[in-house]
């Protein structure tokens, strides 16, 4: 997890977070913008491994933004940032796939302790491509139920993976559950762009 997008309208905000973030060995790039972050996004989106993400931007909003993200497929963890926070509010960015929330104004403290909670949860985010690998695999040799537990792990890390629900229809499909693949089929073709 090296390169670090810190996506807010307040400079100062921006500064705190990279001079933190530089600290612990991050690269670390900004946007003030929605709009400038998913420019970036575009052009670095298998580069970006953390994003923190402010909720409320002008022109762009952070919600919208987290909605653009988790449509162009990137699953890096997402960190919101808000001094507004709500408890709608935490709920819809964690529906969306928020990794976590850091209120404002926030200490180095805090922000370390969010990284630090993220870095963790992340250990198994990297894992999502073996899990897949490893399904795949028991597949090919039969092993349906371990295939299926696997998908439905690499299903928990990322939800928006198409591939996922393509291999689960396939499971089910051998398992003679037919109406089940036909759901994820179904739904694999939701994600496909």
């Amino acid at each position: 997890m090296n390169n670090v997008l810190i996506i807010d309208d307040t400079k100062n905000i921006r500064k705190l977070l990279t001079t933190c973030l530089e600290i612990r060995g991050y690269n670390v790039l900004t946007a003030e913008s929605g709009n400038i972050a998913l420019n970036i996004l575009k052009k670095e989106r298998n580069n970006i491994n953390l994003i923190f993400l402010d909720i409320r931007m002008p022109e762009l909003n952070g919600t919208k933004v987290l909605k653009y993200i988790k449509n162009m497929g990137i699953t890096a963890p997402i960190i919101i940032m808000t001094a507004f926070a709500t408890v709608k509010n935490a709920i819809d960015c964690t529906k969306l796939g928020a990794a976590a929330y850091l209120q404002k104004p926030f200490s180095v403290e805090r922000i370390n302790s969010v990284l630090d909670e993220v870095i963790s949860k992340n250990s198994e985010i990297t894992n999502e491509k073996d899990l897949i690998q490893n399904a795949k695999k028991s597949i090919e040799e039969n092993d349906l139920n371990k295939a299926h537990e696997m998908l439905k792990k690499a299903l928990s890390v990322n939800p928006y993976n198409g591939e996922i629900y393509s291999l689960l229809g396939e499971v089910n499909k051998h398992m003679g559950n037919l109406k089940e693949a036909e759901r994820f089929y179904f739904i694999s073709k939701l994600f496909i762009d």
